[in-house]
């Protein structure tokens, strides 16, 4: 397990007791609730990141007419497939 450090956090009062519902409702202690917590939200931040790179990568190389029209077709073809 890697080693923890206590870290000291200021709430309003208000989230303080959301916080406190929610963590005993998930039946977890503070620092699980927190912990938790902040792995969403790192996980959060870093997939928005990678959607902000993927699209300023569309925008410096977008795809050709010639990629619109082969991928039009693929899907083309591949719905003609279908049963209904």
């Amino acid at each position: 397990m890697e080693k923890s450090a206590k870290v000291a956090v200021s709430l309003p009062e208000t989230i303080l007791k959301a916080v406190e519902k929610e963590r005993k409702a998930k039946g977890e202690n503070r620092s699980e609730f927190f912990r938790r917590a902040v792995v969403n939200l790192l996980k959060e931040e870093q997939r928005a990141k990678e959607v902000q790179i993927y699209i300023q990568g569309y925008h410096t190389s977008p795809e050709s007419a010639q990629e619109i029209k082969v991928g039009h077709q693929a899907g083309v073809d591949v719905l003609a497939g279908e049963p209904w």
